[in-house]
């Protein structure tokens, strides 16, 4: 058995900024990556400029070498590579692809997976937004072995993170890189020290987080305030939520803070505006008002309610969609 982190030949498999906070804290801790794996290449932003993966970015920098394969299922190039860099253990942290089996049980040790949420919850592409989607007060990161299923393989390390009020995507995403990069060190010392625990998932105490489609980002006014509250901050920054005025012009919402103590509004509809002032725009909910704080007008800039409601046609009464 490799017992020291220098001759543990690792595989890092990873795209975004926090699997490449993994990454980043397996070379701080001196353990030798022979090799990453990340998400081709793509054009994004207004200019649609091609941009590397963070991942990528960080392993060029460190001199580690890239493979960008389009796919990974039946690519007998994938499996060439992973030939000839004969890794004893693979770290796969949201790097966005499904592994087949001939690939998660190529190394002697396995692959090693960083999930955002406290197994078995949360399975899936988006456990970090549906945390908070859901209303949920503690997340966490779960280390885990990777089989055939998605996140169904056996757990090793968790380590909880409250979510606080005022969290929202970006926020908890940003506390859950550095937990879950901490923790696979832990886990992977555990791994050469001999000590590593392997817990099995009940399946029956399992939820999901699927992908975030552009799809359901809208939000629903017939929902309960503190809901919307939590829908709003569970998709902010990105891809954000939005609603439609009765022109069908579409604005989206980054930050909303909410009040059920409200029986001034009772006869307002859902969806309708019915408080307007220079710094408040509050919208009936089923059972209270949201009051808009951070908005951004469609082919505009994000702005505060404040500067927004300088040059805004919005009056009370208002029906929003």
């Amino acid at each position: 058995m490799v017992k020291n982190r220098e001759n543990l030949r690792i595989v890092f498999m990873g795209t975004p900024e926090f699997a490449k906070c993994s990454l980043e804290a397996l070379v701080k801790s001196g353990f030798t990556i022979v090799g990453v794996f990340t998400n081709p290449d793509k054009a994004s932003g207004r200019g649609m400029a091609v941009k590397m993966s963070p991942v990528k970015e960080y392993a060029i920098s460190k001199d580690i070498p890239v493979f960008e394969p389009a796919k990974v299922r039946n690519n007998t190039e994938v499996m060439e590579i992973l030939e000839r860099l004969k890794p004893d253990l693979i770290c796969v942290t949201a790097y966005g692809k499904i592994l087949p089996k001939e690939v998660l049980y190529f190394p002697k040790y396995g692959s090693i997976n960083v999930h955002g949420s406290l197994l078995p919850k949360y399975r899936g592409a988006a456990p970090i937004q549906w945390s908070i989607i859901n209303g949920e007060s503690v997340t966490g990161i779960t280390t885990m072995y990777m089989n055939e299923g998605m996140d169904t393989g056996d757990m090793l390390l968790k380590e909880e993170v409250a979510i606080l009020d005022n969290d929202n995507y970006e926020t908890l995403h940003d506390k859950l890189k550095i937990v879950g990069a901490d923790l696979l060190v832990k886990t992977i010392d555990k791994l050469l020290e001999g000590t590593l625990e392997r817990i099995v998932q009940v399946d029956d105490e399992a939820n999901y987080a699927p992908m975030i489609s552009k799809e359901i980002t809208k939000i629903d006014f017939t929902k309960s305030a503190k809901d919307i509250f939590n829908f709003v901050r569970g998709l902010s920054p990105y891809p954000a939520t939005f609603f439609l005025d009765e022109n069908l012009k579409r604005y989206k919402v980054y930050e909303v803070s909410y009040d059920i103590n409200v029986e001034t509004f009772r006869d307002f509809e859902v969806g309708q505006i019915c408080n307007i002032s220079k710094d408040h725009m509050q919208i009936k909910c089923s059972n209270g008002v949201i009051n808009v704080v951070v908005i951004q007008p469609e082919n505009s800039k994000k702005m505060n309610i404040t500067e927004f409601l300088k040059s805004s046609k919005f009056k009370v009464g208002d029906k929003l969609k």
